[in-house]
């Protein structure tokens, strides 16, 4: 008897060491820490130092038991996504404490692409990876913890789902779906990964898969059925049919009131229905909830936050979006509001740095890089004293005028010559939903600046100034809605066009209605309709948009000008950069017909073209052209006009 009770306590006091080794190991890979740096050597000799893949969005370490079924199926199932998925970034290094003979088959045979590294230090132990295996560590950028895992079978399939969640917070689609695809194959029944590969189709725009997908799960047992519904009421929000979301809504908070994204999906659809006060209680009752899905947290946190920062509650806001970032790492949606926040308040280094945060974890995101752009030029402005001191008086200036409602002179050489084209973006409105990110209509009028003033064509106003006017002029965007404030403000800024416009953001897309207004004549060459799809194709869509108001500039505002000199075949005329003439531009050169009287009336006729232009080389006032064709000698002060050809952009 004695015995019995000193092996149970032995037994007890070891199970009490090992729970104590365990705790302190795993408390050294807390989530969210930063990983433990190493380096290890693969099987041809080459070191791989964790630190060297720091800007990696996300990497997985696998430690495995070359030996252990449990694990190789592990591995061979990551080795299978990153085969078949080359261009992903999603990195994997094995990590074994198995010798290099027992490894080296398994390795040969299985055509394992990633490093399959040999822990011959004590990493393993500081990943506390020795005792229970496959453990997978996931890390996220900077390279901190993201998650945890220790153990085959379900734990495998656990880790596996999470990933597909984490694909799916970088809006890496493809590969969350593909992720899904291979856990269902394995587990029919894994609800989550069907509802990853749900959302994965959501955000694709493939409505009517996600529709499938969610009512399949919404036939299931309990928890299928929840998530099934939440999925098809963000279906039906999409497809810009509220009535029957907010059924969906209703019925999920009668069985599950604790889930958070019906709460979100509800104040949604509150707020594109004017219902603020509403909105504003559903997304309260979304953030006070105790249910999410890893890939819905941070948005509950971000909305509520858009909220105040709108009624500029900057502080509030930013709380909100610091817990939406710490929950995801990958939100940079909440990293760009912030910095919003702060630009808006004038603390413009606090700004840039959020912006630049935001882009160390993606580097192609259009919004941070057109934000930090900006603000950096803001800073840069501040901080030279001379060029600050003539911004100042500009702007001093163009408020007088303003006020004054006197226009900018304008002085032209002649009737016919074309001056430089100056064009300004006014302001645009926001209306519709509450979108997820903050400054869409400054990040858009900032880069179509930037596109349309590196094409040479036209001269548009820097929205650092443009910005800095309407401040001094108090007037927000409901000002600038009306047309006789917008035109007033494009004759001070001696603009010929003004671009102005409304943001639509719905459901199922954001849609933007633009119009171009002659500020000489008020009236309109261009109205146009642009759907924006998502935030991941703006830049290509801003640059289409920007050839769109090229094409439009160049059709309705040909350049004019005449012959200079001429000396044989080359000719000079009173066009150059100054005017947005580029290399390989042409020119018609023109001669006008006398009119034609009749009836009490003065007919004109076509100008006749009597020879073609091409520009081989640009000054800022002249170009030199060559003679393409002519139908008669050509002499100085002969008006040349450009070419439709040039408007095939």
């Amino acid at each position: 008897m004695k015995i019995i009770i000193r092996r149970t306590m032995l037994l007890m006091i070891v199970i009490t060491i090992l729970m104590f080794m365990s705790n302190i190991c795993y408390g050294q890979i807390s989530i969210g820490r930063k990983a433990h740096m190493f380096s290890l050597e693969d099987s041809e000799g080459m070191l791989h130092d964790l630190s060297s893949v720091k800007d990696k969005p996300i990497m997985i370490l696998y430690f495995f038991d070359a030996e252990s079924r449990p694990s190789q199926e592990g591995l061979l199932g990551l080795h299978h996504l990153t085969n078949q998925y080359r261009e992903t970034d999603l990195s994997v290094w094995a990590i074994t404490l198995s010798d290099k003979k027992s490894i080296s088959g398994f390795v040969k045979n299985s055509g394992i692409s990633f490093p399959v590294l040999f822990d011959n230090s004590d990493t393993s132990r500081l990943y506390d990876a020795e005792m229970v295996l496959p453990t997978v560590c996931i890390l996220g950028p900077d390279l901190h913890v993201l998650d945890y895992f220790q153990g085959g079978g379900k734990t495998t399939e656990a880790m596996m789902v999470r990933v597909a969640e984490r694909e799916l917070q970088r809006n890496q689609t493809m590969m969350a779906k593909a992720i899904s695809d291979e856990v269902i194959k394995n587990n029919p029944a894994n609800v989550k990964a069907k509802t990853v590969r749900g959302y994965a189709s959501l955000k694709e725009g493939n409505l009517e898969e996600a529709e499938k997908s969610f009512s399949e799960l919404s036939r299931e047992d309990t928890q299928g059925r929840i998530l099934g519904k939440e999925g098809l009421a963000a279906v039906y929000v999409k497809k810009n049919q509220p009535e029957k979301a907010l059924e969906m809504v209703k019925e999920v908070e009668n069985e599950a009131p604790e889930r958070s994204y019906i709460h979100l999906i509800e104040g949604d659809i509150l707020y594109a229905q004017n219902k603020e006060k509403e909105a504003e209680e559903a997304y309260k009752k979304s953030v006070m909830a105790k249910e999410a899905e890893t890939y819905q947290e941070a948005a509950r946190y971000n909305q509520l936050g858009r909220l105040y920062a709108k009624s500029g509650q900057y502080e509030k806001a930013r709380e909100l979006y610091d817990k939406a970032i710490s929950i995801d790492p990958y939100y940079i949606t909440g990293t760009t509001n912030k910095g919003i926040t702060y630009e808006k308040e004038g603390k413009l280094d606090k700004a840039l740095e959020a912006y630049q945060q935001a882009l160390s974890v993606e580097k192609s995101d259009t919004y941070a890089r057109v934000l930090a752009n900006k603000v950096q030029k803001l800073i840069n402005l501040q901080t030279d004293n001379e060029r600050k001191k003539r911004v100042d008086k500009l702007v001093s200036d163009l408020v007088a005028r303003y006020n004054s409602q006197r226009e900018s002179p304008v002085i032209t050489e002649d009737a016919w010559t074309t001056p430089p084209m100056v064009m300004s973006f006014i302001d645009f409105q926001e209306k519709g939903g509450l979108s997820e990110r903050d400054g869409f209509s400054s990040v858009l009028a900032t880069e179509l600046t930037n596109h349309l003033n590196k094409s040479g064509r036209l001269q548009v106003v820097e929205r650092v100034m443009i910005e800095r006017l309407l401040e001094e002029l108090n007037l927000g965007s409901s000002d600038l809605a009306d047309t006789e404030t917008a035109l007033k403000l494009g004759k001070v800024l001696a603009a010929k066009i003004i671009v102005t416009g409304t943001v639509y953001h719905l459901p199922q897309k954001t849609l933007l209605s633009m119009r171009l207004i002659d500020t000489e004549t008020s009236a309109i060459p261009k109205v146009t309709t642009w759907q924006l799809e998502s935030s991941e194709s703006l830049e290509h869509e801003l640059f289409k948009l920007n050839r769109e108001i090229l094409r439009t500039v160049i059709l309705k505002y040909p350049l004019r000008g005449f012959i200079v000199q001429s000396s044989g075949d080359q000719f000079m005329i009173n066009l150059g950069s100054n005017q947005g003439v580029v290399t390989g531009t042409k020119f018609n050169v023109i001669e006008e017909k006398e009119p034609v009287k009749y009836k009490g009336k003065v007919l004109h006729s076509l100008p006749k073209t009597i020879a073609l232009f091409e520009v081989v080389s640009v000054e800022p006032d002249l170009s030199y052209v060559r003679v393409i064709n002519k139908s008669r000698e050509l002499k100085s002060d002969d008006k040349i006009q450009e070419t439709i050809e040039a408007a095939a952009l």
